[in-house]
């Protein structure tokens, strides 16, 4: 009783302080104990702002400009919208004829995102029925979306939460079409401007990028992708023989901070394929600001907490059979981010409260996977890598839902003595 009384006489904005230290749950808790520590929460946006964020599985993104009890309205917003968001109540969007087939799409921000390689086009516009956000709305027609002469665009993201547009292109020599240079260009989604946040407006690839085509030879499989302050580019490049001859095939991924830096050191690379046609085989995602997945023949997970060397492998997980073709989807969640314009997002989802989907088309499956088996301890207390249990999957096919069992690797068994 004297340690609650002691404790209760303390200033509030010390008890406010004492309390943030506290996960949300417990927060919620305490509060719910002591009318005193009540009162405090009911008068602190601080501490309401951390309960909210946490009942709503998000994380907070850093920014001065904007106080907590700002922030705090922003995101009842958000809940609001979410629970005002009726598919049945949806309009049919009409996609753009040109734009039906063949075509990449980014849904972010409350906005489609449409980019066509064949015609190297994009078309931006939004589709809740009613934003309460500022709009992007833009067509880009071919040979405007990169100024750089003699180039041509690989892939292209675009994130309307950051009013990032991220265009990978490559420059040859005509003289020399053995030599190929890329870059990666950052720019405003809603203008041609250099994105403020950015390092510089070019993020340089390392030499080992370098495809070393031939005038025959076309721009091989990619994907540019992107997450928070980082970006990543996955490219499939040939291997050539002595005669010109195309033998096989490897993949590299590079890894940029592009907020702080325009060059990386985060660079990994895939084993040899001698099947040259099988280069599209391998996928990846982000999984927060610390850690991605590589989706192969397996799922190996990586951590980039330091970006100044490559991404250290944290584990490995076996599919339950073995599967071609895989690809990578993540769940949208920003409905609404804000109701004032041109104010950047405040949170983000909790990569360790959200859903993948693996799918493969020639296999007809998706495996849905709860992120929160890439987040556990992956090293044992003598510091080995590994992981040993059985990790929970379900695998979807005509015939319906059907619980099935994904073995992780074990664990390398500990030296005797």
């Amino acid at each position: 009783m004297e340690c609650k009384i002691k404790l209760l006489s303390l200033p509030k904005e010390l008890l406010t302080y004492i309390l943030s230290f506290l996960p949300w749950r417990d927060i919620l808790r305490c509060t719910s104990l002591c009318k005193a520590l009540r009162e405090t929460y009911m008068s602190s946006s601080e501490l309401q702002y951390v309960t909210e964020l946490g009942s709503q599985q998000l994380l907070p993104v850093s920014n001065s400009h904007i106080s907590v009890s700002k922030r705090l309205q922003l995101l009842r917003e958000n809940n609001l919208a979410w629970s005002k968001f009726d598919l049945c109540s949806l309009e049919t969007i009409p996609i753009p004829e040109n734009f039906q087939t063949v075509t990449a799409t980014y849904i972010t921000n409350g906005h489609a995102c449409f980019w066509k390689p064949s015609i190297d086009s994009v078309k931006i516009f939004p589709i809740l029925p009613k934003p309460s956000q500022q709009t992007i709305e833009r067509d880009l027609s071919p040979g405007s979306l990169c100024s750089v002469p003699n180039h041509s665009n690989i892939d292209i993201f675009m994130d309307a939460a950051q009013n990032l547009l991220a265009i990978a292109y490559a420059i040859r020599d005509d003289n020399y079409p053995s030599d190929e240079e890329s870059y990666i260009e950052l720019l405003t989604l809603d203008g041609d401007s250099v994105h403020p946040q950015a390092a510089g407006r070019t993020l340089f690839m390392s030499d080992l990028w370098l495809p070393r085509s031939r005038e025959n030879f076309e721009t091989p499989c990619s994907k540019l992708e992107g997450f928070g302050r980082h970006i990543a580019f996955l490219r499939f490049v040939p291997l050539f023989d002595s005669t010109d001859f195309s033998f096989a095939s490897i993949w590299w991924l590079q890894i940029w901070d592009w907020q702080h830096s325009t060059s990386s050191n985060s660079i990994l690379s895939g084993p040899i394929v001698l099947d040259v046609d099988s280069d599209g085989s391998t996928d990846f995602c982000f999984l927060g600001n610390d850690r991605f997945l590589i989706i192969s023949d397996d799922l190996k997970l990586y951590s980039i907490e330091d970006m100044s060397k490559s991404p250290q492998l944290l584990a490995c997980f076996l599919l339950p059979s073995s599967v071609l073709d895989l690809r990578c989807f993540t769940p949208t969640n920003d409905i609404a981010c804000s109701s004032h314009p041109k104010m950047q997002a405040q949170w983000i989802s909790d990569p360790k409260h959200r859903l993948l989907s693996l799918v493969s088309h020639s296999s007809h499956l998706v495996f849905v996977i709860s992120t929160r088996i890439f987040f556990d301890d992956f090293i044992d207390s003598e510091g080995i890598l590994g992981v040993s249990g059985n990790r929970a999957l379900v695998q979807v096919t005509f015939d319906g839902l059907q619980p099935i069992s994904c073995e992780a690797p074990p664990a390398r068994p500990r030296k005797a003595g």
